[in-house]
């Protein structure tokens, strides 16, 4: 069983100020956990039904297991219906981004994504089509959101997140600035080349000013239908999907 001190903890971190705090975040499903055990994270505890300590991969000895019964689960969990093994991982040291950095690949851009669900699905179609880097502004979604951290389907473990002041980075970067604009040019009929940024702005209000001015690539996705706007995180899907296909011709 588990303490009421231990119970206080867990449920401490589904807040961003004791995440941040206690250096540590919260992931569910075995999927998922086996993905954060063989990645560079590092892994502190799993909480599990007895019914799931068979479906554990072999562990590092510094893992600290506990068996909890539903009651338990339910108390910890971050969703309404718990996925029956839950684990505590370390955040690492937040990386710097070095402008050198995405040379000959593409890397997303996110300027002021605030839903948890949009930056969870962008992070796992980024590591789906291979994009390996997603500089985000600093107003944007704290990544290790429970929300977040379920929409990526563990592709956390392989996608490097940084979060920067997005105008002094694109100042400094020697690359193609692209930026999804309603008048931009189409992206069926846009060179991408081999290497480039591609920004995506807030759900509501698009790309700020700062960053817009330093786009060098203005492109869109042509409107057939009647639609206003498509969300965040489709635009990206179908970006990185042309992007993709132009790289691998």
């Amino acid at each position: 069983m588990l303490s009421k001190s231990q119970i206080s903890f867990i449920k401490s971190l589904h807040q961003k100020k004791y995440r941040k705090e206690n250096g540590i975040f919260i992931i569910e499903g075995i999927k998922s956990i086996e993905e954060f055990i063989h990645s560079n994270y590092q892994v502190h505890s799993i909480y599990y039904l007895a019914q799931y300590q068979s479906l554990l991969p072999a562990l590092p000895a510094n893992i600290k297991l506990f068996e909890v019964n539903n009651a338990e689960l339910d108390k910890i969990s971050t969703l309404q219906t718990p996925q029956g093994i839950l684990a505590l991982v370390n955040i690492p040291e937040p990386p710097l981004f070095k402008p050198a950095t995405p040379k000959n690949l593409f890397s997303l851009v996110l300027d002021g994504v605030q839903d948890p669900g949009n930056m969870g699905t962008i992070i796992r179609t980024a590591d789906w089509f291979g994009f390996k880097n997603i500089i985000c502004s600093n107003n944007c979604v704290e990544v290790y959101n429970p929300k977040t951290v379920q929409a990526t389907m563990g592709s956390l473990s392989r996608v490097n997140i940084f979060y920067e002041d997005l105008p002094g980075i694109l100042t400094n970067v020697k690359l193609p600035v692209f930026g999804a604009v309603l008048d931009g040019k189409s992206i069926y009929k846009t060179d991408w080349g081999n290497e480039g940024l591609v920004i995506l702005g807030n759900e509501g209000q698009g790309i700020t000013p700062p960053v817009m001015k330093l786009i060098t690539h203005p492109v869109t996705i042509p409107r057939i239908g009647g639609a206003e706007s498509l969300n965040v995180a489709i635009s990206a899907a179908i970006l990185c999907a042309d992007i993709s296909r132009n790289l691998n011709k």
